[in-house]
Protein backbone atom coordinates (compact mmCIF):
# COMPACT_ATOMS: atom_id res chain seq x y z
CA UNK A 1 0.00 0.00 0.00
CA UNK A 2 1.39 3.18 -1.21
CA UNK A 3 -0.36 5.61 0.99
CA UNK A 4 -0.08 5.52 4.64
CA UNK A 5 -2.96 7.01 6.00
CA UNK A 6 -5.01 4.22 4.95
CA UNK A 7 -8.45 5.83 7.12
CA UNK A 8 -8.20 9.07 4.55
CA UNK A 9 -8.65 6.29 1.68
CA UNK A 10 -11.69 4.04 3.07
CA UNK A 11 -12.86 7.60 3.85
CA UNK A 12 -12.75 8.70 0.29
CA UNK A 13 -14.07 5.11 -1.40
CA UNK A 14 -16.87 5.57 1.20
CA UNK A 15 -17.77 8.62 -1.10
CA UNK A 16 -16.73 7.22 -4.26
CA UNK A 17 -19.11 4.21 -3.59
CA UNK A 18 -21.65 6.27 -5.05
CA UNK A 19 -20.65 9.18 -7.09
CA UNK A 20 -20.29 7.09 -10.75
CA UNK A 21 -23.62 5.63 -11.84
CA UNK A 22 -26.51 7.66 -13.26
CA UNK A 23 -28.81 10.11 -13.30
CA UNK A 24 -32.08 8.43 -12.98
CA UNK A 25 -30.72 10.24 -10.30
CA UNK A 26 -31.34 6.73 -8.42
CA UNK A 27 -29.97 9.66 -5.96
CA UNK A 28 -33.22 12.23 -6.53
CA UNK A 29 -36.36 10.52 -7.38
CA UNK A 30 -38.38 13.09 -9.53
CA UNK A 31 -36.21 13.38 -12.96
CA UNK A 32 -31.59 10.36 -12.45
CA UNK A 33 -28.02 10.83 -12.01
CA UNK A 34 -28.77 11.28 -12.34
CA UNK A 35 -27.97 11.14 -11.98
CA UNK A 36 -27.57 10.13 -13.60
CA UNK A 37 -29.34 9.75 -16.58
CA UNK A 38 -32.10 7.12 -17.24
CA UNK A 39 -33.11 5.38 -20.23
CA UNK A 40 -35.43 7.44 -22.76
CA UNK A 41 -38.34 6.02 -24.08
CA UNK A 42 -38.44 5.31 -28.14
CA UNK A 43 -39.03 8.90 -29.44
CA UNK A 44 -41.43 9.94 -32.58
CA UNK A 45 -39.12 9.89 -35.73
CA UNK A 46 -40.94 13.32 -36.69
CA UNK A 47 -39.80 14.95 -33.30
CA UNK A 48 -38.46 18.19 -33.71
CA UNK A 49 -34.72 19.12 -31.93
CA UNK A 50 -35.19 20.80 -28.25
CA UNK A 51 -33.37 22.33 -25.21
CA UNK A 52 -34.53 21.06 -21.49
CA UNK A 53 -33.26 23.17 -19.03
CA UNK A 54 -34.37 21.90 -15.48
CA UNK A 55 -33.30 23.38 -11.96
CA UNK A 56 -34.02 21.10 -8.95
CA UNK A 57 -33.63 21.06 -5.60
CA UNK A 58 -33.29 17.53 -3.61
CA UNK A 59 -33.38 17.42 0.43
CA UNK A 60 -30.52 14.41 0.25
CA UNK A 61 -27.79 13.65 -2.09
CA UNK A 62 -28.57 9.78 -2.48
CA UNK A 63 -27.04 7.48 -4.99
CA UNK A 64 -27.13 3.94 -5.05
CA UNK A 65 -27.74 3.05 -1.96
CA UNK A 66 -24.56 5.82 -0.38
CA UNK A 67 -25.53 9.12 1.47
CA UNK A 68 -23.19 12.12 -0.80
CA UNK A 69 -24.81 15.15 0.99
CA UNK A 70 -28.09 16.70 2.04
CA UNK A 71 -29.80 19.72 0.93
CA UNK A 72 -28.50 20.01 -2.73
CA UNK A 73 -28.86 22.11 -6.09
CA UNK A 74 -29.76 19.29 -9.17
CA UNK A 75 -29.78 20.97 -12.48
CA UNK A 76 -29.62 20.03 -15.49
CA UNK A 77 -29.58 21.25 -19.78
CA UNK A 78 -30.64 18.49 -22.12
CA UNK A 79 -30.50 18.47 -25.58
CA UNK A 80 -32.80 16.04 -27.72
CA UNK A 81 -33.24 15.23 -31.60
CA UNK A 82 -35.40 12.52 -32.69
CA UNK A 83 -34.22 9.44 -30.78
CA UNK A 84 -30.78 10.85 -29.68
CA UNK A 85 -30.43 12.85 -26.04
CA UNK A 86 -27.35 14.27 -24.72
CA UNK A 87 -27.13 16.63 -21.48
CA UNK A 88 -25.24 17.76 -18.77
CA UNK A 89 -26.25 17.03 -14.59
CA UNK A 90 -24.66 19.12 -11.83
CA UNK A 91 -24.57 18.67 -8.01
CA UNK A 92 -23.51 21.42 -5.84
CA UNK A 93 -24.47 20.75 -2.42
CA UNK A 94 -26.68 23.33 0.07
CA UNK A 95 -26.17 22.23 3.17
CA UNK A 96 -24.74 18.95 5.41
CA UNK A 97 -22.11 17.96 2.71
CA UNK A 98 -20.30 14.81 3.40
CA UNK A 99 -16.64 15.63 4.08
CA UNK A 100 -13.88 14.93 1.58
CA UNK A 101 -17.37 14.75 -1.24
CA UNK A 102 -15.77 16.57 -4.05
CA UNK A 103 -17.97 19.84 -4.76
CA UNK A 104 -18.88 20.71 -7.55
CA UNK A 105 -20.34 17.29 -9.82
CA UNK A 106 -20.65 17.39 -13.13
CA UNK A 107 -22.22 14.40 -15.43
CA UNK A 108 -22.13 14.68 -19.11
CA UNK A 109 -24.66 11.65 -20.34
CA UNK A 110 -25.44 10.72 -23.87
CA UNK A 111 -28.18 7.63 -25.34
CA UNK A 112 -29.62 6.56 -28.49
CA UNK A 113 -33.09 4.86 -28.32
CA UNK A 114 -33.42 1.69 -31.52
CA UNK A 115 -36.89 0.99 -31.16
CA UNK A 116 -37.13 -3.10 -31.60
CA UNK A 117 -40.97 -3.38 -31.18
CA UNK A 118 -43.31 0.10 -31.60
CA UNK A 119 -44.27 1.58 -28.41
CA UNK A 120 -43.62 -1.83 -26.52
CA UNK A 121 -39.64 -2.30 -26.66
CA UNK A 122 -36.48 -0.58 -27.25
CA UNK A 123 -33.00 -0.76 -26.62
CA UNK A 124 -30.88 1.87 -25.41
CA UNK A 125 -27.18 2.32 -25.86
CA UNK A 126 -25.44 5.28 -23.61
CA UNK A 127 -22.77 6.75 -21.15
CA UNK A 128 -21.73 9.09 -18.47
CA UNK A 129 -19.11 10.89 -18.22
CA UNK A 130 -18.42 11.56 -14.31
CA UNK A 131 -16.38 14.69 -13.48
CA UNK A 132 -15.51 16.45 -10.51
CA UNK A 133 -12.72 19.44 -11.20
CA UNK A 134 -12.14 20.07 -7.00
CA UNK A 135 -11.40 15.81 -5.99
CA UNK A 136 -8.55 15.79 -4.23
CA UNK A 137 -6.30 12.35 -5.48
CA UNK A 138 -4.24 12.53 -2.92
CA UNK A 139 -7.14 11.49 -0.60
CA UNK A 140 -7.87 8.75 -2.93
CA UNK A 141 -10.86 10.60 -5.23
CA UNK A 142 -10.81 10.44 -9.26
CA UNK A 143 -11.22 13.59 -10.99
CA UNK A 144 -13.17 11.69 -13.46
CA UNK A 145 -14.45 8.53 -14.18
CA UNK A 146 -16.53 7.08 -17.69
CA UNK A 147 -19.16 4.19 -17.37
CA UNK A 148 -20.97 3.11 -20.66
CA UNK A 149 -24.32 1.35 -20.06
CA UNK A 150 -27.27 -0.45 -22.31
CA UNK A 151 -31.02 -0.60 -20.65
CA UNK A 152 -33.62 -2.21 -22.75
CA UNK A 153 -37.11 -0.94 -22.15
CA UNK A 154 -40.38 -3.58 -22.22
CA UNK A 155 -43.66 -2.00 -21.88
CA UNK A 156 -46.71 -4.16 -20.63
CA UNK A 157 -49.76 -1.75 -21.12
CA UNK A 158 -48.76 0.99 -18.26
CA UNK A 159 -46.19 -0.90 -16.87
CA UNK A 160 -42.07 -0.28 -17.99
CA UNK A 161 -39.46 -3.17 -16.99
CA UNK A 162 -35.88 -1.73 -17.69
CA UNK A 163 -33.19 -3.53 -16.95
CA UNK A 164 -29.66 -1.85 -17.39
CA UNK A 165 -26.22 -2.53 -17.30
CA UNK A 166 -23.28 -0.63 -16.38
CA UNK A 167 -19.59 -0.91 -16.71
CA UNK A 168 -17.12 1.88 -15.19
CA UNK A 169 -13.45 1.87 -17.25
CA UNK A 170 -11.85 3.97 -14.15
CA UNK A 171 -13.43 2.18 -11.44
CA UNK A 172 -12.84 -1.31 -13.27
CA UNK A 173 -16.45 -2.91 -12.51
CA UNK A 174 -19.99 -4.05 -13.74
CA UNK A 175 -23.01 -1.97 -11.97
CA UNK A 176 -26.56 -4.25 -12.63
CA UNK A 177 -29.99 -2.74 -12.53
CA UNK A 178 -33.56 -3.29 -12.78
CA UNK A 179 -36.33 -0.78 -12.80
CA UNK A 180 -40.57 -0.82 -13.01
CA UNK A 181 -42.33 2.30 -13.76
CA UNK A 182 -45.92 2.95 -13.31
CA UNK A 183 -48.37 6.12 -13.98
CA UNK A 184 -51.69 6.41 -13.05
CA UNK A 185 -53.48 9.10 -14.50
CA UNK A 186 -55.12 11.86 -12.33
CA UNK A 187 -57.42 13.45 -14.72
CA UNK A 188 -59.23 15.53 -12.54
CA UNK A 189 -56.60 16.80 -11.00
CA UNK A 190 -54.40 17.72 -14.02
CA UNK A 191 -51.81 15.33 -13.20
CA UNK A 192 -50.66 11.75 -12.69
CA UNK A 193 -48.74 9.59 -9.90
CA UNK A 194 -45.93 8.08 -11.40
CA UNK A 195 -44.50 5.04 -9.46
CA UNK A 196 -40.62 3.47 -10.12
CA UNK A 197 -38.49 1.16 -8.18
CA UNK A 198 -35.10 0.50 -8.80
CA UNK A 199 -33.03 -2.82 -7.45
CA UNK A 200 -29.72 -2.78 -8.06
CA UNK A 201 -25.78 -4.20 -6.96
CA UNK A 202 -22.23 -3.03 -8.09
CA UNK A 203 -18.76 -4.79 -7.32
CA UNK A 204 -15.46 -2.26 -8.34
CA UNK A 205 -11.88 -3.50 -8.38
CA UNK A 206 -10.06 -0.07 -8.31
CA UNK A 207 -12.51 1.95 -6.20
CA UNK A 208 -9.90 4.96 -5.02
CA UNK A 209 -6.98 6.23 -7.15
CA UNK A 210 -3.28 5.36 -6.85
CA UNK A 211 -3.33 2.58 -4.26
CA UNK A 212 -1.45 -0.38 -3.80
CA UNK A 213 -2.74 -2.83 -3.50
CA UNK A 214 -6.13 -1.44 -4.93
CA UNK A 215 -9.12 -0.77 -3.03
CA UNK A 216 -12.40 -2.61 -3.91
CA UNK A 217 -15.63 -1.68 -3.24
CA UNK A 218 -19.20 -3.47 -3.20
CA UNK A 219 -22.75 -3.31 -2.65
CA UNK A 220 -26.80 -3.27 -3.17
CA UNK A 221 -29.44 -0.55 -2.94
CA UNK A 222 -32.82 -0.02 -3.79
CA UNK A 223 -35.33 2.81 -4.31
CA UNK A 224 -38.96 2.98 -4.47
CA UNK A 225 -40.95 6.38 -5.14
CA UNK A 226 -43.76 7.91 -6.21
CA UNK A 227 -43.47 11.57 -8.31
CA UNK A 228 -46.41 14.21 -10.01
CA UNK A 229 -46.23 16.32 -13.05
CA UNK A 230 -47.71 19.75 -12.78
CA UNK A 231 -48.38 21.16 -16.53
CA UNK A 232 -47.72 25.01 -16.12
CA UNK A 233 -47.77 25.72 -19.82
CA UNK A 234 -47.15 24.00 -22.97
CA UNK A 235 -43.50 24.79 -22.35
CA UNK A 236 -43.18 23.94 -19.08
CA UNK A 237 -43.80 21.49 -16.25
CA UNK A 238 -43.39 21.72 -11.87
CA UNK A 239 -42.47 17.85 -10.75
CA UNK A 240 -42.91 16.95 -6.83
CA UNK A 241 -41.48 13.70 -5.72
CA UNK A 242 -40.53 11.42 -2.90
CA UNK A 243 -38.37 8.31 -2.51
CA UNK A 244 -37.17 6.46 -0.37
CA UNK A 245 -33.64 4.62 -1.13
CA UNK A 246 -31.41 1.97 0.50
CA UNK A 247 -28.07 0.69 0.68
CA UNK A 248 -26.63 -2.85 2.28
CA UNK A 249 -23.96 -5.01 1.85
CA UNK A 250 -21.72 -2.91 1.33
CA UNK A 251 -18.02 -3.38 1.70
CA UNK A 252 -14.51 -1.93 1.20
CA UNK A 253 -11.68 -4.18 1.46
CA UNK A 254 -7.75 -3.62 0.02
CA UNK A 255 -5.33 -6.07 -0.59
CA UNK A 256 -5.33 -9.19 2.12
CA UNK A 257 -7.29 -6.91 4.59
CA UNK A 258 -10.93 -7.56 6.34
CA UNK A 259 -13.39 -5.82 4.40
CA UNK A 260 -14.80 -2.72 6.18
CA UNK A 261 -18.37 -2.00 5.70
CA UNK A 262 -19.32 1.37 4.41
CA UNK A 263 -20.80 3.28 6.88
CA UNK A 264 -22.27 5.33 3.71
CA UNK A 265 -24.83 2.88 3.13
CA UNK A 266 -27.65 4.14 4.62
CA UNK A 267 -31.74 4.46 4.48
CA UNK A 268 -32.98 7.83 3.65
CA UNK A 269 -36.28 9.56 2.30
CA UNK A 270 -35.71 12.23 -0.53
CA UNK A 271 -38.13 15.28 -1.01
CA UNK A 272 -37.50 16.90 -4.73
CA UNK A 273 -38.84 19.65 -6.86
CA UNK A 274 -38.16 20.26 -10.41
CA UNK A 275 -38.92 22.94 -12.75
CA UNK A 276 -39.04 21.61 -16.63
CA UNK A 277 -38.85 24.37 -19.23
CA UNK A 278 -38.54 23.45 -22.85
CA UNK A 279 -37.45 25.40 -26.24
Amino acid sequence: MNKKNSPVILTAVLLLGALTASAQTAATPAPAPAPAPAAAPAADAASSASWTVTPSIASQYMFRGVRLGGLAFEPSLEYDNGNLAVGVWNNTPLANKVPGQSDPEFDFYGSYTFEVQKDISSLVPGYTLYTYPNAVKGNGFYQATFEPNLAFNYSISALKLTPKVYYDFVLKGPTLELNAAYAVPLKDAGTELDFAATVGTYEWTDAAEDTTPSVKNWGNYWLVGVSAPFQVNKDSKLTVGWAYTEGSGNYLKQGGTPKVTNTGAVGRGVLSISYAYTY
